[in-house]
């Protein structure tokens, strides 16, 4: 439970890190920070699963199985949302705007699949 609190928190920590980058005009690494963010809570509910949890198709995978559980289609554009934040990172092409609102779909993610993880906290 101890990993699964830390891993919650880097999520909340990249997500505040890519906010200090957006707002100092750095686009890819506030994209990446964004991206980070997401895996970070995917990551965990993977690691409470006990699925593997170490290459991107496996954090599919894990939001897959969550979008199956849950019928929240909303997850999957969310979470895609936070993947084309990946993409940035490489290919710099999105406006300051564009990282900004997907920041906000990070965070709506993030509300999304909190719940989730806490529930598999629960004894």
């Amino acid at each position: 439970m101890q990993n699964l609190e830390i891993s919650k928190a880097s999520s909340f920590k990249f997500l505040e890190q890519a906010r200090v980058e957006l707002a100092a005009g750095d686009l890819p690494e506030a994209s990446e920070a964004g991206w980070a963010a997401a895996v970070q809570m995917v990551k965990a509910i993977a690691a409470q699963r006990d699925l593997p949890h170490t290459a991107h198709w496996h954090w599919q995978r894990v939001i897959d199985q969550v979008v199956a559980e849950t019928e929240d289609d909303d997850i999957l554009t969310l979470f895609r949302a936070a993947n084309t934040l990946h993409i940035n990172f490489y290919e710099n092409t999105e406006t300051a705007v564009s990282v900004s609102r997907g920041l906000n779909h990070v965070v709506r993610l993030l509300d999304k699949l909190r719940p989730i993880l806490e529930a598999g906290d629960a004894p």
